[in-house]
């Protein structure tokens, strides 16, 4: 079964949650039989082919960015030619390039599209595109969204209530670099630990101006790794404010994440804006059994952290509210560990990388009309969310 996805960017040209997904659910299938393909576009077309672990990545050179949306004119032929190599296509929204390449060069493939998020910033351009937007997931054969919670309160996935599967993101531990206690003791002596760590890419929905803003004069430290369009911003900010407990840590490699993983009291998680659809961070911090504390904003963040199990969710914006909630997990240590051990249960009781693939081979099977293998015929695996 050969599967091709089709999203904007991927490794190794950007790191994120949503690669992070594709490059999830490429390697969870994989075991099940499906070989997997990427088409994504770069700014550096000196190698057009990728070959990783996980897919081969083809790149298109990105010719136009109109609202951070990118486009090629090259990468019509090459998704002709791609998906006539496919069985299934496997979009992820939101791109509206990605909703033309589907309409204009009707590939004529069973297909799907993870339903990532919906547009939130841009007002004008996302009333000018509904009608295209409308077309795209009206001709897909399958929507997926990542949680439950998210689906209520999309309007967008209301509308097309009937062909919606409901399927959380998950992740495989073996997939994250085993760390050594040397490479351990390196990171600790550059940040020490007991702080509170973000994870991600900085932009302007991640709400880190506000975490900039509790760590003013808090007992605790703040370690945030990632780049990103706000990072210059936010050092002038932490200068600013005179925040000597703050320490951006850039852009991290693996090891050094799984690392800081392992050394932080727990994970903060301030984004504020619905645009934070999930939240892989969120989940990693399960994994590593840390407490979570994260923002109430009708997404998929509050189904991966429930509020006093295993974290604290507060209020979108609130500095003092997210200043409580880091001031008790760094003054109750015990309370701590045993958030962070209830958000290990959850991860592996719903958010596993194994669930996730699982439930996703039962949907392209379905697709592509060919019986389920031995395990993924469980009723729970393509329910609707309105069957639960």
């Amino acid at each position: 079964m050969r599967v091709l996805h089709v999203y904007r960017t991927y490794f190794p040209d950007t790191q994120g949650g949503l690669e992070e997904t594709i490059r999830q659910i490429c390697v969870n299938t994989q075991e099940r039989g499906a070989e997997h393909r990427v088409l994504a576009l770069t700014k550096d077309a000196s190698k057009r082919a990728v070959r990783r672990t996980e897919a081969c990545v083809v790149r298109a050179r990105q010719t136009a960015s109109v609202a951070s949306c990118g486009m090629s004119i090259e990468a019509f032929a090459i998704f002709r030619r791609l998906a006539s190599w496919a069985d299934v296509i496997h979009y992820h929204f939101p791109w509206p390039f990605g909703d033309l390449l589907h309409l204009v060069a009707a590939p004529g493939k069973p297909s799907l599209v993870t339903y990532h998020s919906d547009i939130v910033r841009q007002r004008l351009l996302r009333w000018l595109y509904r009608p295209l937007m409308h077309r795209f997931l009206g001709a897909v054969d399958r929507i997926v969204g990542t949680s439950p919670n998210y689906f209520v309160t999309s309007d967008v996935l209301s509308r097309f209530e009937r062909k919606v599967d409901i399927v959380p993101i998950g992740l495989r531990e073996d997939t994250y670099p085993a760390v050594s206690d040397a490479a351990v003791a390196a990171v600790r002596e550059q940040f020490g630990e007991g702080f509170f760590l973000f994870i991600g890419v900085l932009r302007y929905y991640k709400g880190l101006h506000i975490l900039l803003e509790a760590a003013r004069g808090a007992p605790c430290e703040v370690v945030i790794a990632g780049s990103g369009p706000t990072e210059r911003a936010l050092r002038a900010q932490a200068r600013r404010l005179g925040l000597t407990n703050v320490r951006f840590a850039g852009q991290v490699p693996d090891a050094e994440k799984v690392a800081l993983l392992q050394l932080c009291r727990g994970i903060v998680f301030p984004s504020y804006l619905r645009a934070e659809a999930f939240g892989v961070t969120l989940l990693e911090g399960a994994m590593f059994a840390k407490p979570l504390i994260s923002t109430e904003v009708g997404s998929g963040t509050s189904h991966v952290n429930i509020d006093g199990e295993t974290g604290l969710v507060v209020t979108p914006g609130s500095a003092a509210e997210l200043r409580r909630a880091m001031d008790r997990l760094h003054h109750n240590p015990d309370l701590a560990r045993l958030m962070g051990r209830n958000a290990r249960r959850r991860f592996e009781a719903l958010f596993t990388g194994e669930r996730m693939g699982a439930r996703y081979e039962a949907i392209y099977r379905r697709l592509c009309g060919q019986p389920a293998s031995d395990g993924a015929n469980e009723p729970e695996v393509v329910a609707r969310f309105s069957q639960r």
